[in-house]
């Protein structure tokens, strides 16, 4: 099948959470474009190339380079696309700087794995971007080119400045892993065992780690606290439940392993990261 060509605005930017997509499998636009997937999982194609995305992974797509999206389980995930062109940010940089900024999208790197104080800083300026889009208060275009300025130079900082980031290539994901990883995204909040899973899923332990590792970047209890301190987040930003009832919803049956568990992924304690997301957020009237 030929590949749908699709034109795009200067700047585009959705969040959705879905199983199906309206894109045709292989398509391609006139934009760059940075696909970031909040929770799920998913197989990426990008030109020659597979990838196996789970939750808290960016894509990045050229102009013109064909992509498409699997979603073999039919899975829901939640996903934020941004597609802007180079002319958006002309007015705040030379054109030898645009292009400094751009030259990740034509590196090796094309997936990478954040950690959780990283997601949240990465969907911290989504949500703002996608809200400046939504309001359009005065001076919103501008404010948009400054967060993506911010953003495409900590992504470039952290693809070219350092030496243990990895690019995720898979092309033959054990499909007991990819049912493992819905699984955890399903039971995140029960009690999850590295050797009961393994019994119920019918592998040793040991493979588990090893595949586990490779398909998703992340090793088996990290990936499980992963999706635990993001439904967390979400627990304390839209909910009045304290931090024992979140922490029992998410999983943890122990409040200062919540905490400290929480701290090392986010940088901050549960309680300060809600006072401190009340005083953030905008607004909306």
């Amino acid at each position: 099948m030929k590949p749908v060509f699709y034109e795009s605005d200067l700047l585009e930017i959705s969040r959705k959470k879905q199983v199906y997509t309206s894109m045709p499998s292989r398509h391609y636009h006139d934009a760059y474009e940075i696909l970031y997937l909040i929770s799920g999982d998913f197989y990426y194609f990008i030109g020659d190339r597979t990838y196996q995305v789970a939750g808290g992974t960016l894509l990045f797509m050229g102009i013109n380079e064909i992509h498409r999206l699997v979603n073999s389980g039919n899975n829901t995930y939640e996903r934020v696309t941004l597609l802007f062109k180079k002319e958006f940010l002309q007015d705040y940089c030379t054109n030898e700087q645009r292009e400094d900024l751009l030259e990740l999208f034509e590196s090796d790197y094309r997936s990478l794995k954040m950690t959780g104080k990283e997601q949240y800083f990465i969907e911290d300026l989504f949500q703002k971007m996608i809200y400046e889009g939504k309001m359009r208060a005065r001076g919103y275009e501008q404010y948009q080119q400054l967060l993506l300025m911010e953003l495409l130079l900590y992504l470039n900082r952290k693809i070219f400045n350092n030496q243990d980031t990895s690019l995720a290539e898979s092309n033959r994901t054990p499909k007991n892993v990819l049912n493992i990883v819905n699984y955890i995204n399903e039971n995140y909040m029960e009690s999850l065992n590295l050797r009961e899973i393994s019994e119920q899923f019918d592998i040793s332990p040991s493979y588990l780690c090893r595949t586990f590792k490779d398909a998703t970047g992340f090793t088996f209890i990290e990936y499980i606290n992963n999706i635990r301190i993001k439904k967390a987040r979400e627990l304390l930003v839209g909910s009045s439940y304290n931090i024992t009832e979140i922490a029992g919803m998410v999983g943890y049956d122990n409040t200062s392993h919540f905490g400290r568990t929480f701290k090392l992924l986010m940088g901050i304690s549960p309680l300060s990261f809600r006072k401190q997301i009340k005083v953030q957020l905008p607004c909306e009237k």
